[in-house]
């Protein structure tokens, strides 16, 4: 396996990923409306999740790093760090973006930002203090190579739609259960049973309806940390970097005080230490990908 061949592959499953969230984002929005008779639920729940993640997208570097606690630096707080920096965004292409503190001790890093222009990344005093600058500049690689493959883009699209699914599904569930509806159920109007079969396959679709979305967006978030990892090693010709520091970081119990669920698919390895499963249902709820795979596939790339 190429280090070409594997970033191929994964932009092939992360569309393939996508593209398969909108056929079913269509698909229960027409049930929804054919249900109903009406569109408007529809339409409500787009324009909520959209305005939402407007929102997040424009500001989303700013909000993270409130979220976090991070303290940008400058150039003059460590200069070793911006130079490192500077010369992997040369090599990439990418202007310089801001650059963050977190003041952990776990070792772990993270990047935001809507575009390369607007982008900035975060890494903890663990990760300065614990790895070698090899191994560093593997990390760093990593987070950039998130903001040259648009990654918050992609992610803010899921987003959009995985809110749309939710809060559809939360109205249907609602309107089934206390009556009414926009434009008037269609199940009322028909004969016989085939109302209520199809109000109870709607209602088994709306319960397990954000559940799916959930592990279409984990999913594709999988698969964004291998396609990192492995235009990360593009960047630096140094796979073994990344692998070595994956292995530290993962091996590191140091508790992340400022993890939480909303930002934890952000860092380059989840901020929860024992997110750990062997069996593929356990996997379908893990944020990244085990870091044993990770360290596999970088350690099998040729460059």
């Amino acid at each position: 396996m190429t280090l070409y061949t594997q970033a191929d592959s994964n932009i092939r499953k992360t569309w393939f990923y996508v593209t398969g969230f909108l056929v079913f984002v269509i698909f229960f929005g027409w049930l929804v409306s054919y249900y109903f008779n009406s569109y408007a639920i529809l339409w409500i729940a787009v324009i909520y999740s959209i305005s939402a993640s407007f929102i997040g997208y424009w500001y989303s570097d700013k909000i993270v790093m409130a979220m976090t606690k991070a303290e940008p630096i400058e150039k003059k707080d460590n200069p070793e760090l911006f130079r490192l920096v500077e010369n992997l965004c040369i090599a990439a292409g990418l202007p310089l973006p801001e650059i963050y503190i977190l003041n952990e001790a776990q070792p772990n890093a993270f990047a935001t930002g809507r575009d390369p222009k607007h982008s900035a990344i975060a890494i903890t005093t663990g990760l300065l203090d614990k790895l070698e600058r090899p191994e560093l500049e593997g990390v760093i690689a990593h987070e950039l190579s998130h903001v040259g493959n648009r990654d918050a883009l992609l992610q803010t699209a899921v987003v959009v739609l995985t809110g749309v699914v939710v809060v559809v599904a939360d109205l249907f569930i609602r309107f089934s259960i206390f009556g009414g509806g926009f434009g008037g159920r269609r199940s009322s109007r028909d004969e016989g049973n085939a109302g209520a079969i199809f109000l109870l396959i709607s209602l088994f679709f709306a319960i397990l309806a954000p559940l799916a979305a959930s592990l279409i967006k984990l999913a594709i978030s999988r698969k964004r940390e291998f396609l990192a990892d492995a235009s990360g090693a593009l960047l630096t010709r140094y796979p073994e970097g990344l692998a070595r520091a994956l292995e530290k970081i993962s091996g590191d119990y140091s508790p992340m005080r400022v993890a939480s669920n909303s930002t934890a698919h952000l860092f380059i390895a989840s901020p929860f230490r024992g997110e750990k499963s062997q069996n593929w249902f356990g996997k379908l709820f893990m944020t990244h990908p085990p870091i044993e795979e990770r360290v596999v596939a970088l350690r099998g790339l040729k460059i």
